[in-house]
């Protein structure tokens, strides 16, 4: 249950924080300033590889069809498609991973 509250609550600051975001920026502006430095470099880097670990976790308890939805939605959508589903799945993850008798 603490897995779906908190997934729930960083849902809900995550996208309240890309809505402040948008209202203070354009996007493809602040995209461009990211990318011309080195550590933004790597910064998208990690995260996109994280997007990629998460569709492989999907993929792997959903199917391979709905893990190449879930990383087609992550680079779309970011980390909110994650903490939704860790919202609805995460505890089960969890539960299959230590409930080993």
């Amino acid at each position: 249950m603490a897995v779906r509250i908190a997934s729930a609550l960083l849902f809900i600051l995550l996208t309240g924080s890309i809505i402040w975001a948008f209202t203070q920026a354009p996007f493809w502006a602040s995209f461009d300033e990211i990318t011309a430095n080195a550590w933004g470099k790597v910064t998208l880097i990690d995260l996109y590889s994280g997007f990629f670990v998460m569709a492989v976790i999907i993929g792997i308890v959903h199917g391979w069809v709905i893990g190449l939805v879930a990383f087609v939605l992550l680079c779309v959508l970011g980390n909110v498609v994650s903490l939704a589903w860790l919202a609805f799945h995460g505890f089960q993850l969890l539960t299959g991973l230590f409930d080993r008798n």
